[in-house]
C-alpha cells in the first residue's frame, strides 16, 4: 500500500479564554478527546500534565498524527495545534470544536498544507460551533 505525504496542520492561538477552564487538564483531556473524535481521527493515546502554580498541556496520539493543548491561564492564552496526515480526517473539525468549547475572545489561526512540496500557508476560517455541553 502507498501512502500520500499529504497533510493539514493547523496551529492556532486563543486570548480572553476563561481562566478555569485552562487550568484543568482533566477537563482539557476529555475536550481533546472528544475533538478528536468528531474530527474523525483514531486516539491511539493521551498524555496530560497539570502544572503548578497553574497552567496543563494535554498531547493526544493520533493514528493520522497529532493534537495538543499548552495552556497558560494567567494569561488567557491557549495555544492549540493540530497536525493530520491523509485527507480523510481534517484538523479543522477538531479545531472549531475546541475554539467553540473554550469561548475565548480572540482566535489567531494558520494552517499550513504539507507533504506536497513547499510548505502552503493559508488563513482558515475558525468557527465557533454550537454543540450540546
Amino acid at each position: 500500500m502507498e501512502y500520500s505525504t499529504f497533510g493539514r496542520h493547523v496551529a492556532v492561538d486563543t486570548w480572553g479564554v476563561n481562566f478555569d477552564r485552562l487550568n484543568d487538564a482533566e477537563w482539557l483531556q476529555s475536550q481533546m478527546i472528544e475533538a478528536a473524535e468528531i474530527s474523525g481521527a483514531t486516539v491511539l493515546s493521551v498524555q496530560a500534565k497539570q502544572f503548578e502554580p497553574q497552567g496543563a498541556t494535554v498531547l493526544v496520539l493520533l493514528s493520522e498524527s497529532h493534537l495538543s493543548i499548552h495552556t497558560y491561564p494567567e494569561k488567557g492564552f491557549a495555544a492549540i495545534d493540530c497536525y493530520t496526515c491523509g485527507d480523510t480526517v481534517d484538523p479543522q473539525t477538531a479545531i472549531n470544536y475546541l475554539v467553540s468549547v473554550l469561548e475565548p475572545e480572540q482566535v489567531h489561526a494558520k494552517k499550513l498544507v504539507r507533504g506536497m512540496g513547499e510548505i502552503e500557508v493559508e488563513t482558515p476560517a475558525v468557527k465557533q460551533l454550537l454543540f450540546n455541553r
